[in-house]
């Protein structure tokens, strides 16, 4: 079978590599259909965040499964299911306390698609076929009436969004109406999934960029978007604030705008060995500070629940194209890029 490979920033090229095979019956294998990028994708193909060559692409999408083990009875060939990119047992201790993204009955960061990065490799979901060692455990339907290409990042990017603002729905929900308000300073497409779902959830969302794309994508989304950097100093502060950009400057300007016992999160990766915070401000006023890696299966439950009322997330695709054009076009993205073999 063939599969996308990083060869070097630039350039990627199709491979074939031996098929995947069930040999336990936790097993599954499935074919995506339907594959998006990363925004750590995006990073890594204009050489932003320096990989070694020679592994598979791709954690992000939905798939057809092909074939199961004798024990899976959640799913059976020919349904169409998200596949996190983070691979979990579902009943370890971590995954039994919703911490799919630390299971501990695989290595720590186990997951497709960024081989260097992962303690096991899964392989890259821009394959013919893909295998998921614990199909009953990870494997999610895909809904009715959803449109496959809004949702190809319900694996990694979608959860992400939802975690900077869906935990703190119910301290929005108790607050007085003018003072449910939500910012987001936006890079890439996570800060636009955390805009539109702080926006299902009944929130003012004011968000800050400066790309023209992500602008109008946010005000589709139900934000009121300010075109700058920064948030303006003389903003009233924010009960929930998210920070996506990894500038460690924004992050500060951030933490500035996050009202007395408020929470801030952020998404970002950061590649330095040291970030400045302001502990002692944080400390007086109280502000909650949460990063960490999403726990993508234990959120999809709770994403599919703002969909099914209505909240659609079209808007963050940037395009949608054929899967036979990945190898020229992946170099080249710089938003939500969606691939289909449809």
């Amino acid at each position: 079978m063939r599969q996308l490979t990083f060869e070097e920033a630039g350039r990627y090229g199709w491979r074939d590599v031996p098929e995947p095979e069930i040999t336990a019956p936790e097993q599954a294998v499935v074919r995506p259909l339907v594959v998006a990028c990363c925004d750590l994708d995006i990073a890594v193909a204009a050489g932003q965040a320096p990989l070694p060559p020679g592994y598979a692409v791709g954690h992000e999408g939905l798939a057809e499964v092909v074939a199961v083990g004798d024990a899976v009875v959640g799913v059976r060939p020919g349904d169409w299911v998200v596949v996190p990119f983070q691979i979990s047992c579902g009943n370890c201790s971590h995954c039994r306390r919703g911490v799919t993204g630390s299971c501990g009955s695989v290595p720590l960061m186990a997951m497709y698609g960024l081989g260097p990065l992962a303690g096991l490799n899964g392989g890259g979901f821009m394959s013919d076929e893909v295998l998921v060692p614990y199909a009953d455990a990870m494997l999610v339907p895909v809904p009715d009436g959803v449109q496959p290409n809004a949702i190809a990042s319900l694996s990694d990017n979608i959860p992400d969004g939802w975690r900077a603002v869906g935990p703190y729905a119910s301290e929005l929900a108790a607050l007085d109406p003018a003072d449910r308000r939500v910012l987001v300073i936006g890079k890439l497409s996570i800060g636009l999934y955390a805009a539109a779902f702080a926006a299902a959830l009944g929130a003012r969302v004011d968000y800050v960029d400066h790309d023209v794309r992500r602008l109008a994508a946010a005000e589709k989304l139900g934000a009121v978007v300010h075109d700058r950097v920064k948030p303006d100093k003389s903003w009233e502060p924010y009960p929930v604030t998210v920070h996506t950009s990894a500038d460690p400057s924004l992050l500060a300007a951030t933490l500035r705008a996050t009202w007395p016992d408020g929470v801030c999160t952020d998404t970002g990766i950061y590649y330095q060995p040291i970030v400045e915070m302001p502990l002692l401000p944080m400390y007086t006023r109280g502000v909650r500070f949460v990063t960490g890696r999403v726990n993508a299966r234990s959120a999809i439950p709770a994403v599919l629940e703002l969909l099914a009322g209505g909240c659609d997330l079209s808007p963050a695709v940037d395009r949608v194209v054929p899967w036979s054009e990945a190898p020229s076009v992946w170099p080249t993205m710089t938003g939500k890029t969606v691939f289909t073999r449809a």
